[in-house]
């Protein structure tokens, strides 16, 4: 029979599934990290002498970040590739000398997971179909372009069809498999970049599952901007974020937008290799507090931006069942040790929260859908677990309506299912 591929490429973790009709399977990926069913959304470059004197050892997942980590010099390393996905800005990335534009990362990352999956990967697959957020991350996203970019990097692997599906669809068909009765279902896909709603109406008829989108809305505001703001709070003041300089008579203040990119650490590779962090060694010299911005370059010279990362998710899954925790990262020295209360984050990330909310309350209003007529709220995504994202649902819906699950398989066993039906086009974006 002919398979149907889904392919859930998150921002933070990327999942694959077949289907066979009514069932559904995660592919597995074997690698030098192991063996798992989910990927981490990253890539890692090295040379590789023994392979000629330009060839590079490419690893993808858990291994490029197992390569980074045993090779923090000598290897590049980038994470949330999706994140570049609509940016018209982005226009491609230098890795030894040789430009890789998005299509050419979505592509090679692509084409190592086919490699991780071995006799796993089939033969006969007909239909990819991938996710694509509602909205797309990003100061002005071009959702056309990401599309486009998707396409051309699908386009290499010569599958006969590929169709696009939004991500909280995908999430509400999985969902809507363990349905006993009709229902108008509201899915709330919080990803790594992301935040998407989907208000679907299911019914069954002869055994047959049917569904009418009553309507769609998101915002680009998820789990990233809540370490951002973490980030933003704890480490960008000790490494000189609005500390001062001297340029000629005038006391200036240090680039603010250094910061964003170094919170972002799915850009602080591209950031190590731009005319800005060349600006910011200069700058140690007419620097007031010259000792920040020393460990600013540090922090950037010695690819920090993953332990980073690890210590701010500790903090914040620990933040999300207890009103205090301990951040802790290593490289700021006493500094790089605080105590964070729960009170404190969620006042940090308010003005996202007000964006999340802002978004259902968008697709509520405009589909002119009360939430007494919501039979069902399917939560997914890690970040559904924050207490405080959690109480924008608690607050406005019974606590029996809500469910949560998943969070790592929905979307992509939610796409393979969907690539099964004859009806496809109805569900797709």
């Amino acid at each position: 029979m002919a398979q149907a591929l889904g392919f859930d490429f998150g921002t933070t973790n990327t999942v694959m599934a077949l289907a066979n009709g009514a069932s559904t399977r995660s592919l597995s990926f074997t690698s030098t990290a192991g063996t798992a069913d989910s990927m981490r959304t990253a890539l890692s470059f090295m040379k590789d002498p023994l392979a000629g004197a330009s060839a590079l050892k490419v690893e993808a997942g858990h291994a490029a970040i197992r390569q980074f980590i045993d090779h923090p010099g000598e290897c590049r390393f980038l994470q949330s590739i999706k994140t570049f996905a609509a940016s018209a800005l982005f226009q491609g990335t230098l890795i030894f000398a040789k430009r890789q534009t998005f299509e050419d990362l979505m592509e090679i990352f692509l084409r190592r997971l086919k490699t991780y999956a071995g006799d796993n990967w089939p033969a006969d697959i007909t239909r990819i179909v991938t996710g694509r957020p509602v909205h797309f991350a990003g100061a002005n996203p071009d959702a056309v372009l990401a599309t486009e970019r998707y396409n051309a990097a699908l386009t290499r692997f010569g599958f006969p069809e590929i169709h696009f599906v939004y991500e909280p669809v995908a999430a509400a068909f999985y969902f809507a498999q363990h349905l006993q009765s009709d229902a108008t279902v509201l899915v709330a896909d919080f990803g790594g970049g992301t935040t998407d709603y989907s208000i679907i109406r299911f019914e069954t008829s002869g055994g047959k599952l049917s569904a009418t989108p009553v309507g769609h809305s998101g915002v680009g505001v998820a789990g990233d901007h809540f370490d951002y703001r973490m980030i933003d709070q704890i480490v960008s003041p000790q490494i000189g974020k609005g500390s001062l300089f001297k340029s000629f008579n005038k006391t200036l203040e240090v680039p603010s937008s250094w910061y964003a990119n170094f919170g972002r650490w799915n850009q602080l590779s591209i950031f190590k290799t731009s005319k800005e962090f060349v600006a910011l060694k200069k700058l140690v010299r007419d620097s007031l507090e010259p000792e920040k911005l020393e460990t600013f370059v540090d922090l950037v010279d010695h690819d920090e931006g993953y332990p980073l990362y690890q210590a701010v998710s500790a903090t914040k899954i620990a933040l999300s069942s207890a009103d205090e925790a301990e951040f802790n990262f290593a490289p700021l020295g006493d500094g790089g040790r605080k105590l964070i209360r729960r009170s404190d984050f969620e006042n940090w990330i308010s003005g996202d929260l007000e964006r999340i909310e802002g978004a259902l309350d968008d697709v509520l209003e405009k589909t002119n859908t009360s939430p007494s007529s919501i039979d069902k709220i399917f939560l997914t995504g890690g970040t559904s677990f924050v207490p405080a994202v959690r109480r924008i649902f608690t607050e406005r819906f019974d606590h029996g309506r809500i469910e949560s699950g998943g969070e790592l398989l929905s979307i992509a066993h939610g796409l393979a299912l969907i690539g099964e039906r004859d009806d496809i086009q109805q569900w797709t974006a």
